[in-house]
């Protein structure tokens, strides 16, 4: 009888646990199904519903206002397949990023916020975001841009030529201190998209345009719409300047005033809508203020240590102030051979060309005194400042200015090409 009882207590128990087992993996089917294939990979449910709930914070955090939930998720899903697809070519192209580089990186962001390391870790984790989880979206982030900069920037290339017609053939020299702040709608068409499909992206794109110029909301019209990589973002491009504007946009942009909508504009990947979010004036005159300064280095190496070049550079400034002359020390002493020549003179030199210690130093000289030893990668250094003067370097910086905007203008129009392509030639198969 007891047997009997027992048996009967033992068949209960594997029931409900054989139930409860079954109830758990029916649930856990649930939360990790597979949502989208993405050529040998797979994007599942509960990476998706992290990835849905950072961006509903993040967009909550901005007071932007939250589209539909399945707006939303449709969005965010194509992000997480276009970002896949460029972390498995990242893969196969050997492109990788090692955790020094990452926490080098963490610790940059950690500085320009004003904050350790450690601070800003725990700033984090009060927000409820995981630390662990910040540095593999930061690792998937440096990914990607090193990925695009080996597969388009080495390709995109600025002439001289180009720069100088662009000086040349604007119109408008005003134009250059001119800043945009653009709103961007994108609805995509496949480069080999029949005639059909061409037509009722157009007829999508003008439909959209009607509303807006109605008072739908652009931002919001973009989360719902836009087949751009910012539609996440609400279509907002920032401000920018013509340069800084792809080429096919330019002269719509040019003619619009703050608060208008554009006509769809074609381009070879889609169609184009425009909001002029706003417009300044932004006129600087570039006074750059340059230094004649001449120094001696004492590097350190096998034999001279840190302490031993510092205790070197200390006697040298000794004989300066017992008289020696500073040029004849730097020809005799100096380890950077090229200025010792020239008793240690660098020329003139402007903001940004010299080692941050250096620089820093060299700033706070009046003229014709000489520094304490300074310490930097190549070793220890006395500085003297022989002159300083201002110049208007307005022609260089415009000539730098256009060069770097064509470039950007150049990758980004074909980064949104290069991404539309990956997208269309990928095997993705998305479950409902």
């Amino acid at each position: 009888m007891i047997n009997q009882k027992n048996a009967l207590v033992a068949m209960v128990v594997t029931l409900f646990c054989t139930l409860l087992m079954s109830s758990f993996l029916v649930h856990a089917e649930t939360v990790d199904r597979i949502v989208a294939v993405v050529e040998d990979d797979v994007i599942l449910e509960s990476e998706l519903q992290r990835e849905e709930s950072t961006i509903r914070a993040r967009m909550a955090e901005s007071k932007a206002q939250l589209p539909p939930e399945t707006v939303l998720r449709k969005q965010v899903l194509e992000k997480m397949i276009i970002d896949k697809l460029q972390r498995q070519l990242a893969e196969r192209a050997g492109v990788t990023v090692n955790d020094e580089m990452l926490n080098s990186s963490a610790a940059d962001i950690a500085q320009r916020n004003n904050m350790s390391l450690e601070q800003f870790r725990s700033e984090l984790e009060a927000s409820g975001i995981s630390y662990q989880s910040f540095l593999e979206n930061m690792r998937n982030e440096i990914v990607i841009n090193q990925l695009r900069a080996k597969e388009i920037g080495g390709r995109i290339k600025v002439s001289d030529n180009e720069v100088q017609h662009y000086l040349e053939t604007q119109q408008n020299a005003g134009e250059e201190a001119t800043q945009y702040h653009l709103g961007h709608i994108l609805i995509a068409v496949k480069e080999s998209a029949s005639t059909s499909e061409s037509q009722k992206a157009e007829t999508k794109a003008n439909n959209l345009v009607k509303k807006l110029r109605a008072g739908q909301d652009f931002s919001q019209t973009a989360i719902s719409d836009s087949d751009d990589d910012n539609a996440l973002k609400g279509g907002d491009l920032g401000w920018r300047g013509i340069n800084d504007i792809p080429t096919q946009l330019v002269e719509g942009v040019k003619q619009m005033r703050k608060g208008e909508v554009s006509n769809p504009i074609r381009s070879s990947g889609g169609f184009h809508i425009i909001k002029m979010l706003d417009l300044k004036s932004d006129v600087d005159n570039h006074i750059v203020s340059s230094t004649k300064v001449r120094h001696i280095l004492i590097k350190t190496n096998e034999l001279i240590d840190d302490a031993e070049a510092k205790k070197r550079i200390l006697a040298l400034k000794a004989r300066i102030a017992d008289g020696d002359d500073f040029a004849t020390l730097a020809r005799a002493h100096s380890d950077d051979r090229g200025s010792a020549l020239k008793g240690g003179e660098l020329g003139w030199v402007e903001p940004g060309s010299l080692v941050k210690p250096f620089e820093d130093a060299m700033s706070q000289l009046s003229i014709n005194q000489i520094s304490e030893p300074v310490q930097s990668q190549f070793g220890w250094h006395l500085i003297q400042v022989l002159d300083r003067k201002d110049k208007d370097n307005a022609s260089e910086h415009k000539k730098n200015l256009v060069r770097e905007a064509i470039r950007k203008r150049k990758i980004e129009e074909e980064t949104e090409l290069w991404l539309r392509r990956l997208r269309d030639e990928a095997f993705v198969e998305i479950n409902g």
